[in-house]
């Protein structure tokens, strides 16, 4: 915490504005069943912690604890106001749904609180820097000089299926080539998206250079970036007339701490910036008509919330899904609870842990936005809601909907 002077004044980070008081940051990671990788998020908040001195927590968005619904609630007492911070590289799914789905509901739940919801690491300069030094210390091994030597680089993101994100990917590659002595910059993808690693180091092998630093663009050494690790050293077995090694992801370097610092103070003070002209949810690109739209984003983030609920532990597929066929969504809000959504909710789980053929989670859900309507019970991926259930409806909901994909079509509130 910062210290004070005259006894009253409290001191302030440089270019940080507003009173510290009675505020807190929440710093989300992704979460991984590697503890290493879950200790680098708790580290980084340790640090920025000290940075900006107020209180920074650590929460996850699955496969660790604690989960953000839950670190919002741990700091709730003690704060009036927490700010979200994103340890994400670029804005996909999780950064533009599944968090904000996350911290919609904290709002609902702790009304007297307020929370302000901040962007990803995105393209900034820190970022930039730190990536010319972990291709200067991939040159030093090579014994290579950028100043004499032919060097190409390949930066090697994960890929996503969100067209803002690779592009981001692009971006950053041009801006580390600018003004220094690289002889191409080219980003590539390790998954999910083309240019892939292999692919993309085959071209830069035509260029004949006499070295490749591949520079993977991961936060934290898992499984991906040992992937990246292996295509750098068969590139180099491959192509003899090219020295060829990969970097080190990121880490918990103090550059993200200036980044993390900037998306802090951009958050708390309202003046986030998103890339909302180029979002798949918002505006219409080739190939992603059927993302866009509020209902659709919200489906998708909470589609992938039950997917992710049971990860499947395939070594070599880290982001692989084994996860129920459908997700159930129960509303116990307000207006819902008191018409007997809880009774509803116990219902259908008992219901469906007695069926043999039922394949499904069955959580309970903050508003739904239908209110006086129901208790309401949402089925996804099908999209359908039904409204007005009761507790004598729960079990026709398991018996047709879950178990025969049959829907009960006097109960439906609407479908998506």
């Amino acid at each position: 915490m910062s210290g004070r002077t005259d006894d009253s004044a409290e001191t302030t980070p440089a270019g940080v504005s507003g009173s510290l008081d009675d505020e807190a940051v929440l710093l989300v990671g992704h979460g991984s069943r590697r503890e290493k990788s879950n200790e680098q998020v708790r580290t980084l908040a340790v640090g920025l912690e000290e940075r900006l001195g107020v209180p920074v927590d650590a929460g996850f968005l699955e496969l660790a604890e604690p989960s953000i619904t839950d670190a919002i609630a741990g700091l709730a007492p003690a704060v009036s106001t927490i700010t979200v911070v994103h340890l994400s590289l670029f804005a996909a799914s999780h950064v533009k749904n599944d968090v904000p789905l996350a911290v919609k509901r904290a709002r609902t739940t702790h009304p007297d609180l307020t929370i302000h919801n901040g962007s990803h690491l995105g393209i900034h300069p820190a970022i930039v820097d730190l990536l010319d030094e972990r291709a200067a210390a991939v040159e030093a091994d090579l014994g290579v000089d950028r100043g004499s030597d032919d060097v190409a680089v390949v930066l090697c993101a994960r890929g996503s299926s969100d067209p803002d994100a690779n592009a981001d990917v692009a971006k950053l590659a041009r801006l580390l080539a600018e003004g220094r002595a690289f002889s191409t910059v080219q980003p590539a993808f390790i998954g999910v998206t083309d240019p892939r690693l292999d692919d993309r180091l085959h071209d830069v092998a035509k260029r004949r250079p006499d070295a490749c630093v591949v520079l993977p663009y991961m936060l934290g050494d898992g499984v991906l970036t040992g992937r990246i690790r292996d295509g750098a050293e068969a590139f180099d077995a491959d192509y003899p007339y090219v020295d060829a090694a990969a970097g080190d992801p990121l880490g918990t370097d103090s550059r993200l701490l200036d980044v993390l610092g900037d998306r802090w103070q951009a958050a708390r003070t309202d003046s986030v910036d998103m890339s909302c002209d180029t979002c798949k949810y918002k505006v219409e690109l080739d190939g992603y008509e059927e993302d866009v739209g509020g209902a659709r984003a919200t489906l998708r983030a909470l589609t992938h919330q039950a997917a992710h609920a049971d990860r499947s532990t395939v070594d070599d597929e880290p982001h692989a899904h084994d996860a129920p066929e459908k997700h159930v969504a129960v509303c116990t809000n307000q207006t819902c609870a008191a018409d007997g959504a809880p009774a509803v909710l116990e219902r259908l789980r008992q219901t469906a842990r007695d069926s043999e053929a039922c394949d499904a989670r069955i959580t309970r859900s903050s508003c739904l936005g239908r209110c006086g309507e129901g208790p309401m019970v949402a089925v996804y991926p099908d999209g359908v809601w039904y409204g007005g259930v009761d507790e004598n409806d729960a079990g026709r909901i398991v018996s047709d909907h879950l178990d025969r994909d049959r829907i009960v079509s006097e109960l439906v509130d609407q479908t998506l």
